[in-house]
């Protein structure tokens, strides 16, 4: 055979081999945790189950609601001008809600910038989550007085402080457990892995959250992963799970068993909330350039807070007059974020230098007085001109 047959007959396979790389991984698409269908029916599951009085189940549906009309609020807000930006979670109340009711008051939360509920959930007023988002200051609360730690721009991060405060939470030999928010985007960053390999290794009491909403801006989740997002844990060495990211008691059940998992000391656990973000990434984002009316009208079929009403009314656990009085309540709390919103004042100038260091510095406060010659020079130009 000559040298050019023998290239010949070797084509086809190196062209078989191209296109079967390119293949992606034929598997059964995987089975989520659910607890309650879009139907509104309540359903069993082998591995988590749930059981919970009217009241809580009144409580879920409140915090649902209340979250979203909060949500709503700031997004008006942003178009009327009085927000620089926001991150909506429209669609991923039950995913923020189920898992921040499971948390216990001594537990740690680590969230992004669109973990509205799980600060609601907190106890933290959502007034304070709006100063950031309006420039007059870098976040409104003390992280420790909700243990709910800042909101956190930069992508993934957060997984490493919370891996951290994990490790550390296991060194005092407290029972605590510590929770990262993060979205389906943030996976693919090198922070998020490098968070599952420490929180691996050293066995942290971490629960890693993860939201996926289906697109991380405007890139989808297929063009991230070849496989689920929850298998990744398997590589690290922890379990990973599924839930149905819009159904608030699966979310509420499989978090609170990570939890516990975590306060036993065997170690992490990766949940992906399989969810859908309905509106836009922020408000600088058009998300109809990217995806298609049809995929979000099936979506809005799965509606978390839909499912939870209709299973109320269906088993009698909720009548006219509680929706009446919720109905009520979220127009008192637009009024409220409204009017607060509006009457934030703005930052003294030279706060900008506060809290640089936690003992002070001789260049920040050559810079302060800079600054303060700087402004004052201001109010002399207008002294002359009168």
């Amino acid at each position: 055979m000559t040298v050019e047959s023998t290239a010949a007959a070797r084509k086809p396979r190196r062209a078989s081999k191209r296109t079967s790389a390119a293949k992606k991984p034929q598997s059964a698409e995987p089975q989520l945790v659910q607890l309650l269908t879009p139907e509104g029916e309540r359903v069993e599951h082998p591995d988590y189950s749930i059981d919970l009085s009217p009241e809580e189940l009144r409580g879920l549906y409140r915090d649902m609601v209340l979250t979203r009309r909060f949500d709503a609020e700031a997004t008006a807000l942003q178009r009327q001008g009085e927000l620089g930006l926001w991150a909506s979670l429209l669609g991923q109340e039950a995913a923020q809600i189920g898992s921040g009711r499971a948390l216990r008051d001594d537990d740690y939360v680590f969230p992004t910038y669109r973990e509205h509920g799980v600060a609601w959930c907190r106890g933290v007023d959502p007034t304070n989550l709006l100063g950031m988002f309006r420039g007059v200051n870098h976040g409104g609360w003390d992280p420790n007085s909700n243990n709910f730690h800042l909101y956190t721009i930069v992508i993934g991060s957060q997984t490493l402080h919370a891996t951290g405060y994990a490790m550390g939470v296991a060194k005092d030999g407290a029972d605590s457990a510590v929770i990262a928010y993060f979205g389906d985007g943030a996976s693919s960053q090198g922070d998020v892995a490098e968070s599952f390999t420490f929180s691996a290794v050293y066995n942290a009491p971490v629960v890693f959250f993860c939201q996926n909403n289906q697109w991380a801006i405007s890139e989808p989740t297929e063009r991230q992963t070849r496989v689920p997002l929850y298998q990744r844990a398997q590589g690290f060495g922890f379990p990973g799970v599924r839930v149905d990211g819009n159904d608030v008691l699966a979310c509420l059940a499989v978090t609170r068993s990570a939890l516990e998992r975590a306060r036993r000391g065997e170690g992490p656990t990766l949940v992906e909330a399989f969810t859908y973000r309905m509106g836009a990434h922020t408000t600088s984002d058009d998300p109809t350039k990217y995806r298609a009316d049809e995929e979000r009208a099936a979506w809005e079929a799965k509606d978390p807070i839909l499912r939870l009403r209709t299973y109320l009314e269906k088993s009698g656990h909720a009548d006219e007059a509680f929706f009446t009085a919720l109905e009520a309540e979220s127009e008192t709390l637009g009024k409220r974020v409204r009017e607060a919103v509006r009457a934030m004042p703005d930052p003294e100038p030279l706060a900008l230098f506060e809290h640089a260091y936690a003992d002070g510095n001789s260049l920040v406060d050559e810079e302060r007085a800079q600054f303060a010659a700087y402004q004052a020079s201001f109010a002399d130009s207008a002294e002359e001109g009168k």
